[in-house]
C-alpha cells in the first residue's frame, strides 16, 4: 500500500453548508405529499445516513406511512436543487482552503470524499459550491455502497480507492453517524461542530468549531 496519508471528507455539513437546506427540502416534501408539518429537529438524528433513511426515519418517528418512497426522495431532491439554484448554499468556512492546502503537499496526502448522498445530488452540490473535485483521487457516494453510515463500508471503500491503510487516513465529519462510521473503519476522525455539539461528537479524535482552525501540523499529529 501507498505510504501517503489520506484525508477523507464527508460532504454535507463539511464541504457544503447544506444541512439546513436538506431539512427545508424534506419538510416541504412532507407538507406537499402528506400534509404534515415536521421540523428540522425531526431530521437531525438522520443526518449523514443517506437519502432513504433521512426520509423514512422521521416518517417512522411521526407515524407516517410513506406511500411511494421513490416519489418522496425525488421531490425532496427537486426541492433541494431549487434551493441551490436560488443561491442559498455556500462552501463551509475553511473547506476550500483546506482542500487546496492539503492538495499542494506534493503527494504527502491523498484526498477523497465519502458521502452517503446519491451520486446525482453529490455532484450537483459539489459543483454548486465550487469544490475543486479534480483534486480528489476518489469520490465515494451513497450509490456505491450497500450500507450507509454509521456502517463503516463507505470509509473502508474510500481507503481502498486511495490504496491506503485506514489507519493512515483521517475522516472529516460533522455528524455523529459519520464519526461512528469512520472510527469503525479504523480511521482517525476530525469532527467539526457545524451540525452537532462537541459533546455529541465526543468519539472523534479531534474536534474543531471550524475547518479554518485546521493546519497540516494538526493533521500530521493525528496520524503520527
Amino acid at each position: 500500500m501507498s505510504q501517503a496519508l489520506g484525508l477523507v471528507f464527508d460532504m454535507d455539513g463539511v464541504l457544503a453548508d447544506t444541512e439546513s437546506l436538506i431539512a427545508r427540502a424534506s419538510i416541504d416534501m412532507f407538507r406537499t405529499l402528506y400534509g404534515v408539518e415536521l421540523t428540522a429537529e425531526d431530521f437531525r438524528p438522520y443526518i449523514g445516513t443517506g437519502a432513504v433513511r433521512y426520509v423514512v426515519g422521521p416518517a417512522e418517528d411521526a407515524g407516517i406511512t410513506i406511500r411511494d418512497l421513490d416519489e418522496a426522495v425525488e421531490l425532496r431532491h427537486t426541492n433541494f436543487v431549487a434551493l441551490l439554484d436560488a443561491g442559498e448554499c455556500q462552501a463551509c468556512p475553511g473547506a476550500i482552503d483546506l482542500i487546496n492546502t492539503v492538495a499542494a503537499t506534493n503527494g504527502e496526502w491523498k484526498l477523497a470524499i465519502a458521502t452517503s448522498t446519491p451520486e446525482k445530488k453529490a455532484y450537483i452540490t459539489l459543483n454548486n459550491v465550487s469544490v475543486p473535485i479534480e483534486k480528489f483521487a476518489a469520490i465515494i457516494n451513497g450509490d456505491m455502497v450497500t450500507h450507509k453510515k454509521p456502517h463503516p463500508e463507505i470509509y473502508e471503500t474510500a481507503a481502498k480507492a486511495l490504496n491506503l491503510d485506514p489507519a493512515r487516513c483521517i475522516a472529516v465529519e460533522d455528524a455523529v453517524t459519520g464519526v461512528a462510521s469512520s472510527k469503525a473503519a479504523g480511521m482517525k476522525c476530525l469532527a467539526v461542530t457545524n451540525s452537532f455539539t462537541r459533546q455529541e461528537l465526543a468519539e472523534a479524535d479531534v474536534i474543531v468549531d471550524s475547518l479554518e482552525e485546521v493546519t497540516l501540523d494538526m493533521l500530521r499529529r493525528m496520524v503520527g
